[in-house]
């Protein structure tokens, strides 16, 4: 999605609509990595909190990866439409080691 959008020399992307939808896909491919690790909640709906619990039981190092994961592709992308290319790339690099480490432990 965002290799569609040109992003001017300044690192800007020109189309706030498309970091909002790369955002949002990259943050739902992160919480399906990671419920595949951690299961299904047995009620209610999963919540930030919920995951934040289950990742410091499990791995208390990915944490930090997955707020950061929270705060860059749901919120600065896919929410505020942040459009700052720069921002948008740090967010995918965090996604990509979150899903890798989520294949990792499915695979063991």
């Amino acid at each position: 999605m965002l290799r569609k959008n040109e992003v001017d020399e300044d690192g800007i992307y020109n189309n706030r609509k498309h970091v909002k939808i790369a955002g949002n896909r990259a943050y739902s491919g992160v919480l399906t990595a990671l419920d595949a690790v951690l299961g299904n909640k047995t009620s209610d709906r999963k919540t930030l909190d919920w995951y934040e619990e289950e990742l410091t039981n499990i791995d208390p190092k990915i944490l930090p990866y997955f707020l950061t994961a929270y705060d860059v592709l749901y919120l600065a992308m896919g929410y505020d439409g942040n459009l700052i290319a720069a921002i948008s790339k740090e967010g995918l690099d965090i996604a990509e080691k979150i899903i890798n480490w989520a294949e990792q432990r499915t695979a063991a």
